[in-house]
């Protein structure tokens, strides 16, 4: 089933987070506050055990607020934390299979060029994300920038097959109304956190989440205010 979205897709990194001294939870917290469309739990250097923990208390905070919870990667922590759905790369376990693995599991999918967006629309995923639209440093293996032209072009492709399109990569309050044109929402690390720290998150969060339109949740109802 395809799901609603629009507005702030919040991604809470754990190492990003460590970097700055802020814990996950504390983060997840203060973005709730700001209720964005759906927060995904990224935590590329934690164990299956610490992950599933967080994502069990992250989806405790989350349910009375009827916001999803997306997994980074892994389709069976996923299921076990009753997450809404699950986010893959272009390396991780193929929707088929997880869609084998969990049948009503909400799947996104990472795509960084035209013809990866054709073939993940093949598969009707909940939403595909599109980038880096812009230079972004959150992550040290970063695909090649794609653009705006290339954004406009993948939200044709998505609109035309009935699915949100995410923009994702090197956001900021600035270049949210420019995605924001082009794509159902917009993902964001590293700049949900501004250089005064976990204080104005809340408020940074609300921002950027009205700045690109935000509305209803990836669970198809409104997101908490």
């Amino acid at each position: 089933m395809l799901l609603g979205v629009r507005g702030l897709y919040a991604i809470a990194d754990v190492d990003f987070l460590a970097q700055r001294r802020v814990a996950p939870l504390a983060m997840v917290d203060a973005l709730l506050a700001a209720g964005p469309a759906a927060i995904q739990l990224r935590g590329k250097s934690l164990g299956a055990r610490e992950t599933l923990a967080l994502l069990r208390a992250i989806r405790a905070r989350c349910a009375p607020l009827g916001i999803p919870v997306f997994a980074n990667d892994r389709p069976d922590l996923a299921v076990l934390a009753e997450c809404t759905g699950v986010h893959l790369g272009q390396t991780d376990l193929a929707i088929t299979d997880a869609r084998r693995l969990a049948p009503g599991l909400a799947i996104g999918i990472s795509t960084h060029r035209l013809e990866e967006v054709d073939g993940a629309l093949a598969h009707r995923p909940t939403y595909v994300a599109f980038g880096p639209v812009f230079a972004t440093g959150s992550k040290a293996d970063a695909e090649a920038v794609v653009g705006l032209p290339a954004l406009a072009e993948a939200a044709r492709r998505c609109r035309a097959a009935g699915v949100p399109l995410i923009a994702i990569g090197g956001l900021t309050p600035e270049r949210a109304a420019l995605v924001a044109e082009y794509a159902d929402a917009g993902a964001m690390i590293s700049a949900l956190l501004p250089a005064a720290g976990l204080p104005m998150v809340t408020a940074t969060a609300s921002r950027l989440h009205a700045l690109l339109g935000g509305g209803a949740s990836l669970n198809g109802g409104a997101a908490a205010r």
